[in-house]
């Protein structure tokens, strides 16, 4: 079963009277790529979380956000003895060196200690209220991941298909094709040799040489073999998207062997197609899971 890298899910949720929204958007990467934006008491739990969303979304840009209607409001200390420290101690150094201070308020509030957020701890209530919020919208994502990779492997199946029909259609060119280089190469000879004094088995033996050199069946064979292998993993593994990419390489490697033996504009004219639709393909696969 195929699955789409590309999804969107989101999850609305309610608790101690806020409302909360929960995001994630995924696209297509070749690893995980996480991207947070937790409420501070979660930040706690980041490592659960990202654990947690690599299994269930195994790969791509994914980016998960909390938000809340109300905000996420920060209670901010500031610690007054060390403030009046600082203040007392710039003061006394501006006056004793007469130079200009600036804004001592504003330089002494971005001092380290001086400005305090203390951390709120999350209850078990509250982080199980989160983690199934965060599940619920990983499963809408994992849902719309599934539709678009349904659509996707319908649009494979068409051009694994259109070269399966293209590959018929070499069968076709591919004996005469034989009998047109036998003649060829027949025909070059008896310009240059006498025909009293051509022998016939040195010229079977280099016929048949440069026939096998020519010839295409093993080619036909595996690239038939890959696009079946091709379409059973499409339908029987979990995630093959790196499979079928390595499967789609081997199939590009006889289509070009195809090409190069051919020796015939209309088989030429086939594998071009071929190609076409294998890249294709390969564009499809690169969002695929």
């Amino acid at each position: 079963m195929l699955k789409s890298m590309t999804g969107y899910g989101k999850a609305v949720a309610e608790y101690n009277g806020k409302t909360y929204t929960i995001e994630v958007k995924s696209l297509n990467s070749k690893f995980l790529d996480l991207s947070l934006r937790l409420p501070n008491g979660l930040k706690e739990h980041e490592i659960e979380v990202r654990t947690e969303i690599g299994k269930l979304l195994e790969r791509g840009k994914i980016d998960l956000s909390i938000n809340t209607d109300n905000g996420f409001h920060k209670s901010v200390g500031v610690n007054k003895d060390l403030f009046k420290a600082y203040y007392e101690e710039l003061s006394g150094l501006k006056d004793e060196l007469c130079f200009e201070a600036g804004d001592i308020l504003r330089t002494i509030l971005t001092i380290p200690d001086v400005l305090s957020s203390p951390k709120k701890e999350m209850s078990e209530e509250e982080l199980k209220f989160f983690k199934a919020a965060i599940y619920k919208a990983i499963d809408d994502c994992n849902n719309f991941r599934i539709q678009e990779g349904e659509q996707t492997a319908n649009e494979i199946r068409l051009r694994v298909d259109s070269i399966k029909s293209l590959l018929t259609d070499v069968e076709k060119f591919d004996a005469p094709r034989i009998e047109n280089v036998k003649n060829k190469l027949k025909g070059s000879l008896l310009d240059i040799i006498s025909k009293n004094n051509l022998d016939n088995n040195r010229f079977e033996q280099e016929l048949i040489f440069y026939i096998e050199r020519m010839d295409m069946t093993e080619e036909k064979i595996r690239l038939s073999s890959h696009l079946n292998y091709f379409l059973e993993t499409m339908n029987d593994s979990m995630s093959p998207g790196k499979k079928l990419g390595f499967i789609s390489q081997e199939m590009g490697r006889e289509i070009n062997t195809l090409g190069s033996k051919a020796n015939d504009a209309d088989i030429q004219k086939i594998v071009v197609q071929m190609k076409d639709e294998l890249e294709k393909i390969k564009e499809q696969l690169s969002n695929v899971l």
